[in-house]
């Protein structure tokens, strides 16, 4: 099938035109194209990370996700860090980035690396501990990023540790 691509600003449902009476269509009844070239990038950032939101509150009225992209400079690595509440997704499409968390599942708590390549994809459940790093010297890294809030919540840490389970 070869539709040409909707444009900016395009009516949703062009058999429905906007009239005096019949307003536009609410954010939450209709489909959104939000282009490559018009992400927003008035979003929190990281010293040699550049993010990027596509689907939020703000952008399209969601509410239970948001959307984005990040940019990892070669040679850069995130502060150890958690996200709270927050289930985040992460799926990779270009460079080889790396996810560094503490695994205290054994006798001795172990730093675990997933070394990953295009085509990826990262689940990081609520308030688990981790990193992001690209090492690579020259290549940068591209991610695009889902999570189930709208806020960017990142957690600085001062190191990678298992958090106490509220079980104990």
């Amino acid at each position: 099938m070869s539709e040409q691509l909707t444009t900016p600003g395009e009516g949703f449902h062009p058999h429905l035109p906007d009239t005096p009476d019949r307003p536009a269509a609410s954010l939450r009844t209709r489909l959104h194209h939000i282009r490559a070239d018009s992400l927003d990038g008035d979003t929190a950032q990281t010293g040699g990370m550049r993010r990027s939101s596509a689907v939020s509150g703000r952008t399209v009225g969601s509410e239970k996700l948001w959307m984005g992209q990040t940019h990892v400079a070669p040679a850069t690595s995130s502060s150890d860090h958690h996200h709270g509440e927050s289930e985040t997704a992460i799926h990779v499409v270009g460079g080889h980035p790396e996810f560094v968390f503490l695994d205290d599942s054994g006798d001795e708590p172990q730093e675990v690396r997933l070394r990953t390549a295009p085509g990826d994809y990262i689940f990081v459940p609520p308030f688990v501990p981790h990193r992001e790093e690209n090492p690579d010297p020259t290549e940068e890294a591209v991610v695009v990023i889902a999570r189930s809030t709208q806020e960017a919540i990142v957690v600085n840490l001062p190191r990678l540790y298992a958090l106490p389970s509220d079980d104990a």
